[in-house]
């Protein structure tokens, strides 16, 4: 079979949106080059989609036209290699998907122990923000949570009202272990995400980890946040102003 038509072939059997690279065809390092100049022209014909250097995807068409993939997609060869994870995604479009806010963004930012420069890729640009933790599957949607509050005031199209209200909503549905977790993963963030997380606790009488958190603030710190006394009564306990 030439490279073309091996090429197309496999194309034609992922699903659209899937974001591949010249690796996913390159079965032989003699055809590499094939490989690549194939990929290139189906490019350039339209068949597939040039998202950045070495990165396609087979487009999903629309009346409204070619729907990008989605951000996971475009991401994935930086949230996870070799079975290794690297990071999770965060920032509006996670916030987006959580109930926080309406606004979708062309900003994809991922949290990871290692960061680096930011890139586009698409009419998407790329950036990184450290996470002090190690990431694992299972507390993902936990530091998710942890990073809507530390950048609670930075959140487009969402008042800090809404968005403590929906805090409150996310976190009596967790139980008490994952609770506890919470706690633990927010020793590693900034003293005002500790302060916020111990308010909301308290006003939910949800008494997980209060002590802890209080140990771990300045008494005397005060955190200018500009979240309402009636949205969180608790407030003034955690010095939030």
């Amino acid at each position: 079979m030439k490279v073309t038509d091996y090429i197309i072939n496999k194309i034609e059997r992922l699903p659209r949106g899937y974001v591949f690279t010249y690796s996913n065809f390159i079965t032989d390092v003699n055809k590499k080059e094939a490989v690549i100049k194939g990929l290139n022209r189906l490019a350039a014909t339209g068949k597939i989609v040039k998202l950045s250097k070495g990165k396609f995807y087979k487009p999903e068409e629309t009346p409204f036209g070619s729907l990008q993939p989605n951000q996971k997609q475009i991401v994935k060869d930086l949230l996870e290699k070799d079975g290794k994870l690297l990071g999770y995604i965060t920032g509006l479009g996670i916030y987006n998907q959580m109930g926080f806010t309406t606004q979708v963004s062309n900003i994809i930012q991922i949290g990871r122990n290692q960061v680096r420069p930011g890139l586009k890729r698409g009419i998407y640009r790329i950036r990184f923000i450290k996470q002090q933790n190690i990431i694992t599957k299972d507390n993902i949607p936990l530091l998710q949570l942890l990073d809507v509050i530390r950048f609670i005031k930075k959140i487009s199209d969402a008042s800090v009202d809404i968005i403590c209200k929906r805090l409150k909503a996310l976190i009596t549905k967790l139980n008490t272990s994952n609770q506890q977790t919470l706690v633990r993963l927010s020793m590693k963030y900034n003293p005002a995400t500790r302060a916020v997380l111990g308010a909301l606790f308290e006003d939910m009488q949800v008494n997980v980890g209060l002590t802890e958190l209080q140990n771990s603030l300045n008494p005397i710190t005060v955190y200018k946040l500009s979240i309402p006394q009636r949205v969180l009564p608790t407030a003034l306990n955690w010095n939030i102003q």
